[in-house]
């Protein structure tokens, strides 16, 4: 299992040179990934671009959406070009990780409708791989690996239909492993002759301040969740003990990668868990 690591790109007010020198360490410290996640109403940077800024100053790393709100998107023929001309920038690096999204405010402050979400994004799916198939239209030839969200049997039917794997977007091994069993029981029933990359994602925050630094950042971001933000906020793994355990507990799962994702920005903490990693 590989194990990678989120940009501090949905921290509040993360300043360029942190997120610079994080992409930095993380390549340094061997992290199989650098990861941005998305949200439009909230202090973060959009993902593309915080990644497009990792690209420059890193040359071996992968880097990967996980996820991107395809539906905010209304011009999919447009993100097929981004992703696209980002992933040649980054000599084919990209993952590129679509969900329908979860946030209602996000689509109401877009005038765009919150409960066909998942049509939308299935049709984005079709437009990518034709945009990207399209001679017309460039770059040509730097297609990205495409992994798709969500908890739903549509998710994994989509996933099997449209992309490469299926990520998780929160939940515990236990919860991990029963959708892994999902999708590769999708991909049989698409007749497909590869497995899924099946990858999961969860939280860490190192050293003396973690818990209140957690706390704070998390019950704030998840504020829309009610009380399931207290509970995501005591998920973060605050101790090399907490993070080896859980390293095992995500492999026994099943996950190919394992993405973890800051509550602090400060460039230390990249260090301090591949300390932890081992």
């Amino acid at each position: 299992m590989r194990i990678g690591i989120g940009l501090p790109a949905t921290l509040p007010g993360v300043q360029r040179t942190q997120l610079l020198e994080w992409a930095r360490r993380a390549e340094a410290r061997g992290f199989s990934t650098l990861a941005a996640f998305d949200r439009l109403v909230y202090d973060n940077l959009e993902p593309l671009i915080a990644l497009s800024a990792a690209a420059a100053v890193t040359t071996r790393i992968r880097l990967a959406t996980t996820i991107l709100i395809a539906p905010l998107r209304a011009n999919p023929v447009l993100l097929a070009k981004q992703a696209a001309s980002l992933n040649r920038l980054a000599d084919g690096r990209l993952t590129l990780g679509l969900a329908p999204g979860g946030r209602q405010d996000d689509f109401t402050t877009s005038d765009l409708d919150f409960h066909t979400r998942g049509h939308t994004l299935d049709h984005h799916l079709t437009r990518l791989h034709d945009t990207w198939n399209n001679p017309d239209i460039g770059p040509h030839h730097t297609t990205p690996r495409l992994l798709i969200g969500g908890f739903t049997p549509t998710s994994f039917t989509r996933a099997a239909t449209h992309a490469d794997g299926w990520i998780a977007g929160g939940g515990d091994p236990d919860f991990f492993r029963h959708c892994a069993q999902q999708a590769h029981t999708a991909w049989h029933t698409a007749h497909r002759t590869d497995t899924p990359h099946l990858t999961a994602t969860c939280y860490f925050g190192l050293g003396p301040d973690a818990e209140p630094r957690a706390g704070d950042y998390l019950r704030d971001y998840y504020s829309f969740a009610g009380s399931l933000a207290d509970r995501i906020a005591a998920g973060v793994l605050t101790t090399k003990k907490k993070v080896s355990a859980a390293v095992e507990e995500w492999r026994a799962a099943g996950a190919d990668e394992l993405i973890l994702f800051p509550v602090d920005p400060d460039p230390r903490q990249v260090d301090l868990l591949a300390d932890a990693v081992g």
